[in-house]
């Protein structure tokens, strides 16, 4: 009577343990096949340029008229730019640069901001492309935007003009300043009060998107304020390459409120400038 129990009890225990083994396995079967998020590709870029040596010396004495005239020491040091302050020298990097030549004023800068998505799910890029996407939307440069005067000679300025990087101080002002009209609307004459010019200055393309420059791009053109007797244009360039988003800006201001600074120079300068530096971001 005793032993019959006692063999039961035992294949009981043995039954008992093949189960517990078996949940086990289908456990770890059913964790094996569970869907696993692969972590989002990293961007190209790990490193940011140095700013202050990142537009050539060559490339400057373009840029900024008069300073190839300065003494030596004074011309190195506009040259030598002056980098911005910046927390995280790593993930955004920048250097400015001016002139004072005797008729006009002349001001660079360039930033470097290298984007890192924290998320695994969302790549460098994906996140990259995003802050781009903000600073052209505060550019005012969306497909919904009013743009600036067409220019039949420029089909790309049809459609919309996007805004300009919300952390740069000259973003602030009002996009829609590229739909103000030019000071001059033709080119034989001025219809700003001042006396005919020898040469009247070309009326600048509106702000609009650009093509084969990195991933993606856009010009913000900002012709002086209205009811503003100064006479500053600037003209900002930004684009994206990878996980990298890169911001030209290029501005004038004339000695002489009577003097109009020519907006399509400095279009035509900055885009190339932009072009060099996408250019040696990809070597």
């Amino acid at each position: 009577m005793a032993y019959v129990p006692g063999v039961a009890l035992l294949a009981a225990l043995v039954v008992g343990c093949s189960a517990g083994d078996d949940g086990n396995a289908n456990d770890a079967d059913s964790k094996a096949g569970s869907p696993t998020v692969t972590p989002a590709p990293p961007g190209k870029y790990l490193t940011l340029p140095a700013p202050c040596r990142a537009v050539p010396r060559s490339t400057l004495k373009d840029l900024l008229p008069g300073a190839a005239e300065l003494p030596g020491d004074q011309q190195d040091k506009v040259f030598r730019g002056s980098a911005a302050v910046t927390y995280d020298t790593d993930r955004k990097v920048g250097c400015s640069w001016k002139s004072d030549a005797p008729n006009a004023t002349r001001s660079l800068s360039v930033d470097f901001e290298r984007v890192v998505s924290y998320d695994p799910a969302v790549s460098d890029d994906d996140r990259a492309d995003t802050v781009y996407a903000k600073k052209e939307k505060a550019a005012g440069l969306s497909s919904s935007a009013t743009p600036g005067p067409p220019d039949e000679k420029d089909k790309k300025s049809e459609g919309s003009g996007k805004a300009e990087d919300p952390a740069d101080a000259d973003a602030d002002t009002d996009a829609t300043g590229s739909a103000e009209p030019s000071p001059s609307e033709s080119s034989g004459g001025s219809t700003d009060g001042t006396p005919g010019s020898s040469s009247s200055p070309e009326e600048a393309l509106p702000s609009r998107v650009l093509d084969n420059l990195g991933d993606a791009a856009f010009l913000q053109d900002l012709p002086k304020q209205a009811g503003s007797a100064a006479q500053h244009h600037t003209v900002s360039v930004v684009f994206r390459t990878s996980n990298v988003v890169v911001t030209v800006r290029y501005a004038e201001q004339p000695a002489l409120i009577t003097q109009v600074p020519d907006g399509r120079e400095l279009q035509e300068k900055a885009q190339a400038l932009a072009r060099k530096l996408a250019e040696t971001l990809s070597e």
